[in-house]
């Protein structure tokens, strides 16, 4: 097995925690592959209190250690473990599932799979970044398939979910602030997908919208518009327009457009 307390002090500089070893059987079965339990028992079963392996601040050298031996040994995304996350690793839609269950509805972890093959009740969704105005709009328009981003969270449960209705036909259109670091995670977005045009993907915010969204509802936020890196061209044209006109908009300043420019998208299908 590999030494791993030696590599890391030769790595880092800072010598591996006293109790190290206690990981030691915890990183040989991860080689192996099989399919260990949520990390808390794992954490008890090595004799560590239930939060060693999930809280920095319950053990921090130990945890600095086994995250640092992770990240260099094991790909991440690939352990093969049972996730006891339920909070913020859900994806939450609107009339894109067929389902007699009120909506909206969110899909945890366990529930994914099964998800794969559900009947859908529409091929077109709208991706709206923020939870106010995705609760907004469908209780003002009950029947839009809607799709919540909810910020920062790409979360493995609703990437997954998106590649695989992507793989089903369903097409995505992606709307939200208009601040550098929404720019940047519509880009990121749109990375995951694999067949769907960019066209698509920008259709309710395009780059010629968002300088007029700029001029007319602008604010003033040095932080909102520092450049911040994105892979599409077209992406880095409105990263360039908020940090040129140094101008943010927030997506709720935006209703009354999305309340027009949604259902023509909806219905050019």
């Amino acid at each position: 097995m590999t030494d791993y307390q030696q590599v890391y002090h030769a790595a880092t500089g800072r010598p591996a925690p006293a109790n190290a070893a206690q990981l030691d059987a915890l990183f040989a079965a991860l080689t192996t592959g099989v399919q260990l339990p949520p990390r808390a028992q794992q954490a008890v079963a090595l004799g560590l209190t239930a939060h060693t392996l999930n809280d920095a601040s319950a053990d921090p050298p130990l945890f600095a250690y086994y995250q640092w031996v992770l990240h260099h040994y094991f790909a991440a995304g690939k352990l093969n473990e049972l996730s006891a996350r339920l909070i913020g690793m859900a994806f939450t839609s609107a009339n894109l599932f067929q389902t007699t269950l009120p909506q909206p509805l969110t899909i945890n972890p366990w529930q994914a799979p099964a998800m794969r093959d559900h009947p859908l009740a529409n091929r077109r969704v709208v991706v709206i970044e923020n939870n106010g105005v995705f609760v907004l709009l469908l209780q003002r328009h009950p029947e839009w398939p809607l799709l919540l981003q909810g910020g920062n969270d790409f979360n493995p449960t609703y990437m997954q979910l998106v590649q695989q209705l992507e793989q089903r036909g369903v097409q995505f259109t992606y709307i939200g602030d208009l601040d550098s670091r929404s720019i940047q995670m519509a880009d990121h977005f749109y990375q995951l997908l694999q067949q769907t045009s960019l066209k698509t993907v920008m259709a309710l915010q395009q780059p010629v919208m968002v300088v007029g969204w700029l001029a007319r509802y602008g604010k003033i936020d040095p932080k909102c518009t520092r450049p911040l890196q994105v892979v599409t061209s077209d992406y880095q044209l409105e990263m360039d327009s908020l940090t040129t006109m140094g101008k943010f908009v927030e997506q709720e300043q935006l209703l009354a457009e999305y309340e027009q420019l949604i259902p023509q998208w909806l219905a050019a299908e």
